[in-house]
């Protein structure tokens, strides 16, 4: 297992340096230049032209790629142009709060996302299990900056029951929380009824059954243990990805996390945030995979024997 973690940290690191690299060449595509939206219209092209060279954006682009990479190698993530400040600094600052929406957000589709799936599971081809099913499916075809927008309007504008956007209470969370994890809670919906459906099929269920076993004793620690091998991947892969996609939500919520960081980064095209932010989020990603393949290990042994 020491060999088999190794391998993964050596390929998480060209994952890291592959994505930092893709936004880096990115953003300086974009036709804009943040030397004159730093100093304005009014500046001078003299005045323009010789902040670009303190930036160092009038060097070639191979030249900057390079510097850049020496600089993470030193742990160096560069200063902000608009705020005069570490990038990577800021970055760690708004990560508690995006950290705090995504746990949450998890948490609610585990809870509900589990339980729905088990239900549709158990009472299959039953109107219940059809009315679960094709709500699972739209809340994973609709957008989540649509969905947060419509329960902007039904529960703070409408109802007036909570607030629309911002922090400062446990109520600020709830809307935002549950707009991030609608894609997650319906993916595991689909992924619990479907592994249970296969699950309960096996001949140790009918054993363990035929032994008199009430049926709650036989779903939970028997048929679930087995069931949740898929829904671990799926979770490790997801959690990666509420914090990709908390961009969106905390923009829609005005939520002060790296997303909104970001989107507000790439307007000012101030490159070292948006690259520290991008970063960080591979991270997660990494991390949570990572941590996929290792729970992978304990819950299922054949795992750990290929591994080896």
């Amino acid at each position: 297992m020491g060999a088999y973690l190794a391998r993964r940290l050596m390929f998480s690191v060209f994952i890291l340096w592959g994505a930092v690299s893709i936004i880096f060449v990115v953003l300086r595509l974009v036709p804009s230049d943040p030397a004159r939206l730093i100093l304005g219209s009014d500046a001078t092209e003299a005045e323009v032209d010789a902040l670009r060279d303190e930036m160092g954006l009038n060097d070639p682009l191979i030249t900057q790629y390079g510097t850049y990479l020496g600089d993470l190698l030193r742990l160096d993530f560069g200063d902000s142009y608009r705020q005069q400040r570490d990038s990577f600094g800021l970055v760690m600052e708004r990560l508690p709060a995006t950290l705090e929406l995504a746990l949450v957000a998890m948490v609610i589709a585990l809870v509900i996302g589990i339980l729905l799936g088990v239900l549709a599971a158990l009472r299959v081809n039953r109107l219940s299990d059809r009315i679960i099913s094709v709500g699972s499916l739209l809340a994973q075809s609709l957008p989540s900056f649509w969905i947060g927008i419509v329960f902007i309007l039904i529960f703070a504008r409408g109802l007036g029951v909570l607030p629309s956007g911002g922090t400062g209470s446990p109520a600020h969370m709830v809307l935002p929380a549950i707009t991030l994890a609608m894609p997650m809670l319906a993916i595991l919906i689909r992924m619990t009824r479907s592994g249970l459906l296969e699950v309960i099929h096996e001949g140790y269920i009918q054993t363990a059954r035929a032994k008199g076993l009430s049926e709650r004793v036989v779903i939970f620690p028997h048929a679930i243990r087995n069931a949740l091998i898929p829904i671990v991947t799926i979770v490790g892969l997801q959690f990666g990805g509420l914090l990709a996609g908390s961009v969106i939500v905390e923009m829609v919520f005005s939520w002060p996390g790296i997303g909104r960081l970001l989107i507000e980064s790439i307007g000012q095209r101030d490159y070292n945030v948006v690259q520290a932010s991008v970063l960080v989020i591979a991270a997660g990603f990494v991390v949570a995979n990572l941590v996929v393949d290792v729970l992978y290990g304990y819950l299922d042994p054949r795992v750990r024997l290929v591994s080896r």
